[in-house]
């Protein structure tokens, strides 16, 4: 097991040394989530309409913004994983990101969560996933010497 000091990992925060591919995959759906966070928390109304959703009073815009901040949370972890090539983290992400298309069909066909919400995020978390599984397929073949 590798141990860094804070200034080794303060540095591979600035400049990534040697990202994989699957790291990288990981670092841009961080940014992917950044966004719609900040989208969320500065204009919560804008981002009701895109998603069809019903107009937002001022405690669920508020409610809606909470969600927008633990997105923003998320979105953090996985630029600093990616841009540390943090490969547990990688590999949980692979784990994790296919259970959101049926648990969003299950939230959906129960009436908790609208169709088109269940349809954006189920989209985008299985697509990136394809993204960083394909990645980190591509990492072990160049490891091993394959063709990349």
């Amino acid at each position: 097991m590798n141990t860094f000091t804070h200034t080794e990992m303060i540095q591979g925060l600035l400049h990534p040394n040697n990202q994989s591919r699957a790291a990288k995959s990981v670092e841009i759906f961080g940014y992917i989530m950044l966004a719609e966070s900040l989208a969320i928390l500065l204009v919560p109304q804008l981002v009701a309409v895109l998603l069809q959703l019903d107009p937002l009073s001022a405690q669920s815009a508020t409610y809606f913004r909470i969600g927008g901040l633990l997105i923003g949370g998320l979105g953090i972890l996985y630029v600093i994983s990616g841009r540390l090539n943090a490969n547990g983290f990688i590999f949980a992400s692979m784990i994790d990101r296919p259970l959101v298309p049926p648990t969003m069909l299950l939230l959906w066909s129960l009436g908790i969560v609208p169709g088109t919400l269940a349809i954006a995020f189920s989209t985008l978390d299985f697509g990136t996933f394809l993204w960083t599984l394909f990645a980190w397929r591509a990492d072990l073949r160049q490891r091993a010497g394959g063709p990349v």
